[in-house]
């Protein structure tokens, strides 16, 4: 008598009332399903930088597990719920069922009481880089506008993740361009300024021109001095062409020598122009120099931006959220026979402890 008395109190009662419960207070529930992975897709560009050998890449689409990773943790986050709450009132939705205690929600204005409501009825599946979400509620419409939420958040979430890579891809050409420019703009300068101060375009010019001076005298020399020559085998001593052309040699020579005297001459500045050259030499170097590396810098700038366009994530749904036709929740005899398992097992265990201690006494 006293086992059957314990069966119907631990088993058969329970489960009676756990049946009258679940077919006569609890209310349907619809689910809406939702799946989606996240694919990086990166393609490839023809370069040639400065005249070096170019790289042919191809175009490539796959899956970013990192990223599912951090998605699948920030769909049972507490930021994503204070969003979706935010937008749709979740504690409004999951509360439309008044005389059903057990499965409505039931908590206070907390987030966190929400929270918890939230992995109850939000499940998360994830496998192999694909996340698949079962979302239920008391109205079918609601369930899927859940879903919907949910699949949008995620998608700012992945441009947000794009974005931030982008700006790192960026931010190292982009300080080696600034670099590389203002140090151009310096260069630059530097020149400028020394232009203004001395009154010279290009003293190296200058230099070349009175070169060529003294060249062409050199050669005008070279001519007399033959003719000199010429004149004293075949001529009288006293010939006046000797002593022109003798005049014309020292003339010629005396401009030479002033004219090799003004390369060690000072300018208006004080300064000497063969220093000058010097110094106009090794401004035009460092402002040559700052124009190949700014050159440079602007190329892998336009690579790393082309790069950073071109390795994007984005969210690949492959389950769009859906709109239930019937109530697939509560699963009433599924439960039953759970609780009915459970309690059974309970009970022999019960029964089995009672006898054990009975005949130990």
């Amino acid at each position: 008598m006293w086992l059957l008395l314990s069966f119907f109190l631990v088993v058969l009662a329970p489960i009676a009332g756990s049946t009258w419960y679940l077919y006569a207070r609890a209310v349907d529930q619809y689910a809406s399903y939702l799946g989606f992975s996240v694919r990086s897709e990166s393609g490839g560009t023809s370069t040639d930088l400065l005249g070096g050998l170019a790289t042919s890449l191809v175009g490539v689409t796959s899956s970013s597990s990192s990223d599912t990773d951090i998605l699948y943790k920030f769909i049972q986050s507490r930021d994503l719920v204070e969003r979706v709450d935010t937008d749709l009132d979740l504690r409004a939705i999951w509360s439309k069922a008044p005389g059903d205690p057990i499965f409505r929600y039931t908590g206070d204005a907390s987030l966190e009481d929400l929270l918890d409501e939230w992995e109850r009825k939000v499940r998360v599946y994830y496998d192999d880089g694909m996340i698949d979400l079962r979302v239920n509620a008391f109205d079918p419409v609601d369930a899927r506008r859940i879903a919907e939420a949910i699949l949008d958040e995620s998608t700012v979430l992945i441009n947000d993740l794009n974005d931030v890579a982008r700006e790192d891809a960026l931010r190292y050409s982009r300080t080696e361009l600034d670099d590389a420019q203002t140090r151009l703009q310096a260069a630059r300068k530097a020149v400028t300024e020394f232009r203004n101060r001395h009154q010279l375009v290009d003293p190296s010019a200058d230099v070349q021109g009175q070169i060529g001076v003294v060249s062409s005298l050199q050669q005008q020399l070279a001519e007399q001095l033959v003719a000199l020559g010429l004149l004293r085998a075949n001529a009288q001593p006293n010939d006046p062409r000797i002593e022109q052309t003798q005049l014309r040699v020292d003339v010629i020579r005396e401009q030479i020598k002033e004219e090799r005297q003004k390369f060690g001459s000072e300018t208006a500045s004080g300064e000497v122009l063969s220093e000058l050259v010097g110094q106009y030499e090794t401004l035009a170097v460092e402002r040559e120099f700052a124009e190949q590396t700014y050159i440079t810098a602007l190329a892998a700038y336009d690579t790393a931006r082309a790069e950073a366009v071109r390795q994007s994530r984005y969210l690949a749904a492959y389950v769009k959220p859906t709109l239930a036709q019937a109530a697939e929740y509560p699963e009433r005899s599924k439960l039953i026979i759970i609780i009915g398992g459970f309690l059974a097992l309970l009970w022999v265990v019960g029964v089995l402890v009672f006898y054990s201690l009975r005949d130990r006494r």
